[in-house]
């Protein structure tokens, strides 16, 4: 029986959104499969690991420009297998945990673990080293100059990035980002907004000082809004007085994203890599409303490019889009969805695993 082991980190939400959907994947293609997802940072590093997440978190929220030279900054750098030479209790325990498993292949969704695993095992060939991409289009060169065996990439643009860096064509895979396959359940035939009450879904995970007074004048419009927050108790009490007992579904955490994507028309959010990358498998097109510098840019561009989305970055300008894509019978709307619809690959956690399987 095949064994696989998928390695993530919670440095950003789209690196763990990545493993759980690899997971899933396998799970509903090979069920008997033995899978083991492990985030090697904080058993190794403990509360320490918890204060640069939260720093680097508070970092690429509140001052992402400043960010966004960290991560050109490390895009310049040739020298990461001697960087992570110096991990030397993270290698470690990924030692232990390669031989107390024993894995047939190695998924790391979090760029350092494939130099790890490398520096590990040596010509020691026991496992395949498998990184998933979580960038897309800037894809930084912490990914593609690592000792991995094959690349699994969202689409053919960031491919081609990583062909660029030096990776074999036979290396590279473009599956598609690894989304939850209850995307694939859902069917994509939304009523047009035109037939319909528009329905707009604005997920909070970024620019939370703007949000109430987003939500009161999303709320001017004709539209069904829905709202998450996540885990933030005060947002999501600042939401509802925002919507001051008004028609809209507010939601705190929820695993329901699949099914509210490809239930809406719209959706508002920011640019990071697991939220661009599902409602692209939704087909939902979207409006991007905040950009991490470096790591969020190429996911930014991706909707802009493909005119399958818009940026806008002021409360204004995002009423204004709204506006704009259900005016003249939704015009502007069936031409993003249009667009995002040839992008959407909601099987590729399901495609990802039958990979796996295949080596």
């Amino acid at each position: 029986m095949k064994r696989i082991l998928i390695l993530t980190a919670g440095f950003g939400e789209g690196h763990n959104s990545a493993a759980r959907g690899v997971r899933a994947g396998l799970a509903r293609v090979a069920p008997k499969v033995e899978v083991e997802l492990r985030d090697l940072f904080p058993e190794t590093f403990g509360a320490l690991n918890e204060i640069v997440r939260r720093a680097y978190l508070t970092l690429i929220n509140h001052w992402p420009k400043l960010w966004g030279y960290v991560y050109n900054w490390l895009d310049q750098k040739k020298d990461f297998d001697q960087r992570f030479q110096r991990f030397h209790g993270l290698k470690k325990n990924l030692g232990r945990l390669i031989d107390r498993f024993q894995p047939d292949a190695v998924v790391s969704t979090f760029p350092p673990y494939p130099y790890l695993l490398q520096q590990i095992l040596g010509n020691d060939r026991r496992c395949k080293n498998i990184a998933v991409v979580t960038d897309s289009i800037t894809v930084n060169a912490i990914w593609y100059r690592s000792p991995a065996d094959y690349f699994v990439v969202a689409n053919e643009q960031s491919g081609a990035v990583v062909r660029e860096g030096g990776v074999p064509t036979e290396k590279i895979k473009v599956f598609g980002f690894p989304v939850s396959p209850r995307f694939a359940d859902f069917t994509k035939d939304r009523p047009s907004p035109s037939d319909v009450f528009p329905r707009v879904l604005y997920v909070i995970n970024a620019g939370t000082r703007r949000a109430p007074a987003l939500v009161r004048r999303l709320l001017e419009l004709n539209i069904q809004l829905t709202i998450t927050v996540g885990r933030d108790e005060k947002l999501h009490r600042e939401i509802e007085r925002a919507a001051s007992n008004r028609n809209v579904q507010i939601f705190g955490w929820t695993d329901e994203l699949p099914r509210m994507l490809c239930e809406n028309h719209l959706l508002i959010g920011k640019a990071g890599g697991a939220t661009v990358q599902e409602t692209i498998a939704a087909g939902c097109p979207m409006i991007i409303n905040h950009v991490v510098s470096g790591q969020e840019e190429g996911n930014a561009r991706l909707i802009v490019e493909t005119n399958s989305g818009v940026i806008a970055l002021s409360n204004e300008d995002v009423v204004a889009q709204v506006r704009s894509a259900f005016a003249d019978s939704a015009k502007q709307w069936r031409e993003w969805s249009t667009n995002i619809g040839k992008l959407s690959r909601p099987r590729a956690s399901l495609d990802i695993a039958e990979f796996l399987l295949s080596i």
